[in-house]
């Protein structure tokens, strides 16, 4: 079920590192995101794949990751992602690319989970340093980095408690907690 879907598709930050993701499999997930809505059906996204750990390497040290877990500055090696796909807005078709990147990440995300992966959307991503490592073309803007591999880490949804507080955090033994608001707190009647 697509609500089953949505519940188990979380956040993931540590990964099998030496479990791979194949090009065949990126490239599966960037046609389930080829298929999905764009603003005006312009489609101005285009996507770099990266698979072998020498491209990873290029793209992780331009990654911030988990602002609210602070000292923490991203997974080590061995807990790194196996692959990434860079969504990036190619300038010569449209001036904004809208919000075509959040749904084309959420359905490369759900697809991503549907295969036994996990993965993060980071937007925290230094554009102009990893399109230099990566010798994109000036007219590509990378506009988010999907993090992806093997999930390593447990994540656990919890309410917001009564202090408001929506930051996620790690217990002792790493699970990963997230507050989410209650249905009730959201809906404006």
């Amino acid at each position: 079920m697509f609500s089953d879907l949505v519940r188990k598709n979380r956040t993931r930050r540590r990964f099998y590192q030496d479990v791979p993701v194949t090009e065949e499999t990126l490239r599966e997930l960037v046609d389930l995101a080829r298929l999905s809505a764009s603003g005006s059906n312009r489609q101005p996204l285009k996507y770099y794949l990266s698979w072998t750990p020498e491209k990873n390497a290029l793209i992780f040290p331009h990654l911030r990751w988990a602002g609210y877990l602070t000292g923490w500055g991203g997974p080590a090696e061995g807990e790194r992602p196996a692959a990434y796909i860079l969504i990036l807005h190619d300038t010569t078709i449209s001036d904004d690319p809208g919000v075509d990147h959040g749904i084309a990440a959420q359905t490369i995300m759900l697809g991503a989970t549907e295969r036994g992966l996990g993965g993060c959307i980071i937007g925290s991503v230094k554009g102009a340093e990893v399109s230099r490592a990566l010798g994109l073309p000036e007219h590509y803007r990378v506009l988010l980095a999907l993090a992806l591999g093997k999930p390593r880490e447990e994540v656990v949804i919890e309410e917001v408690g009564p202090d408001g507080d929506i930051r996620y955090w790690r217990d002792e033994q790493g699970v990963h907690h997230v507050p989410k608001r209650r249905l009730d707190d959201i809906i404006v009647s």
